[in-house]
């Protein structure tokens, strides 16, 4: 027997691949699908939200960026809980579903401006707020705003960078591949402990606080923030296209071309997964 039809009498699917390769595509085709074919005032709300006051409070309270982290992983699954998203969120799913044919590259790059821009823009928001209600924490706030604009080197603030992305896209990818709702606030957990906990620099999460540092006070000019975003963001995104998203996309090619050209239609697909 050929290692093809040992593979195909192994699994449930005529495709000559894994169930669980069967199973990721058909899932992040779908919901890839969903996200690039929202509507402008549903697009524009999912992208408002995001839990950063956890992550402060707690900073204020112990000091570590252990425990930050973690609390920082509650703010993560309330923005599920809220079907919002992060910048980051938007790399591996939205792809296959453009590889598979549903979807097309303006839809995709619509999607990835507006989430951008919204999650920047309801951060300023929320850091406006943070500031006017916790006047006791500027400090705080100011140091951990500086201690992301100010890195040791260039290729540290790369490498924190291309490391945030990937983590915050394979949270993704990991939360794709179950329906556990425990699981999931796991993975959201461990994802905040990760990004916050070891200091990496997320665009969209940092600059919440960048932000209320800037309201407080803290000697961070619009220009340091623009030299720090415009390095942060493409690194962010190398980190989720280039070290998550391509490989998946090796892994799982010949299921998504297989939509794409018509030789078996995402419902079909769906059907292979139940």
């Amino acid at each position: 027997m050929t290692q093809k039809e040992q593979r195909e009498r192994l699994g449930r699917n005529d495709l000559d691949l894994e169930d669980a390769l069967i199973d990721e595509a058909a899932n992040t085709v779908s919901e890839g699908a969903k996200r690039l074919n929202r509507k402008w005032p549903e697009l524009i709300v999912t992208g408002l939200f995001g839990g950063i006051l956890a992550m402060v409070l707690v900073k204020q309270a112990t000091g570590s960026e252990i425990l930050a982290g973690m609390a920082f992983g509650i703010g993560l699954l309330a923005l599920k809980l809220a079907h919002s998203e992060l910048f980051t969120e938007e790399f591996l799913l939205p792809i296959n579903a453009v590889i598979a044919g549903q979807a097309n590259w303006i839809q995709v790059f619509r999607l990835w401006l507006t989430t951008l821009v919204t999650n920047l823009v309801g951060g300023a928001v929320f850091a406006w707020l943070i500031v006017i209600a916790l006047p006791d924490y500027h400090k705080t706030i100011a140091d951990m705003a500086l201690s992301y604009i100010n890195q040791s080197s260039l290729i540290v603030m790369l490498s924190l960078s291309l490391l945030a992305g990937a983590t915050i896209t394979l949270s993704t990818r990991m939360q794709q591949g179950t329906s556990n709702d425990v699981v999931k606030a796991i993975v959201c957990m461990i994802t905040g402990l990760l990004v916050i906990g070891a200091s990496m620099l997320h665009g969209a999460i940092n600059a919440i606080v960048i932000f209320a540092a800037m309201m407080a006070g803290a000697d961070i000019s619009i220009l340091d923030f623009l030299q720090w975003f415009g390095i942060v963001i493409p690194f962010n995104m190398l980190g989720g296209l280039l070290i998550i998203t391509l490989p998946r996309i090796v892994r799982t090619r010949r299921v998504l071309w297989a939509v794409r050209k018509g030789s078996i239609s995402l419902e079909e697909l769906e059907e292979q997964t139940s």
